[in-house]
């Protein structure tokens, strides 16, 4: 193959060698990123402890997004509720669509749906503010000043994503039942009462415990991958741009292998 502006032959990599250099390229990521890992976990316990960096992170992630967790869990019980009344009609079971919506929500669609809303509005966040703040070298600065940037970006946005992905992924269990309740009893006129009492009677308090136990997990898996990307923003608002999809896309992708492996192991020790 020749280089048109050069005249100089250029020597195409075999495919092995392509895919050695990506295989080497990965582990040396996964390399990086688990070193990133124990230092988060080094100074999560490191003093001094930055109450106010915590809860103006806690406002940030969770008490901005209940109006976009309000809504979304909303829509998503209301239209899970004409599809299983609509599949439940001809069986004449549509009294079991409370306790399909809430076991649905609380195992697995309140999490999941929830993570993958705050990785949109607060992982992207995340990943460019850390980047801008890498290439316009205020992490340096801060280092100069002896102040750790992963004490104290890194761990506060951890944190809270610990505390507010649980939090907000209850709302969204109780919002999402709503809908489906609104739904049943309003347009399809089935009986208040006992869609209540079927439900309440199938939702065992394990079935809420595991989707929060979820939700801790993928606010800690959200909160890393993010700010990790972040931190190893390249050079210029290309950089941050290419940090911040990088970021959106492994957390997105992360948290649904995530989900799979802890409901594996759920179903087999919990349910």
């Amino acid at each position: 193959m020749w280089n048109d502006k050069t005249g100089v032959r250029l020597i195409k990599p075999s495919k092995s060698v392509v895919a050695r250099n990506f295989a080497i390229e990965k582990l040396e990521q996964t390399g990086r990123f688990v070193l990133f890992l124990g230092q988060v976990v080094r100074y999560t316990f490191k003093r001094p402890v930055r109450v106010r960096l915590y809860l103006e992170q806690m406002e940030k992630i969770g008490v901005d997004s209940v109006p976009i967790i309000t809504l979304s869990s909303l829509a998503i019980g209301m239209i899970f509720a004409l599809q299983m009344i609509s599949f439940l009609q001809p069986f004449r079971a549509e009294i079991a669509t409370g306790s399909a919506v809430a076991l649905s929500m609380s195992r697995e669609f309140a999490p999941v749906v929830t993570t993958l809303m705050l990785i949109a509005k607060n992982g992207s966040a995340m990943a460019a503010e850390l980047g801008t703040m890498k290439v316009t070298e205020q992490l340096d600065a801060m280092e100069t000043m002896s102040v750790e940037p992963i004490h104290y970006l890194v761990v506060p946005r951890v944190i809270a994503s610990l505390v507010m992905f649980p939090m907000l992924t209850l709302l969204a269990n109780v919002v999402g039942v709503l809908g489906a309740f609104l739904i049943a009893t309003g347009a399809y006129e089935l009986e208040a009462a006992t869609y209540l009492a079927q439900m309440f009677r199938d939702l065992q308090p394990t079935d809420v415990y595991s989707g929060l136990i979820k939700a801790a997990v993928m606010g800690v898996i959200v909160s890393t991958i993010c700010t990790y990307h972040g931190l190893h923003s390249l050079s210029g608002a290309r950089g941050v741009g290419e940090s911040s999809t990088h970021a959106v896309v492994a957390s997105s992708v992360s948290i649904l292998i995530a989900d799979y492996l802890m409901a594996t192991v759920m179903m087999a020790v919990m349910y």
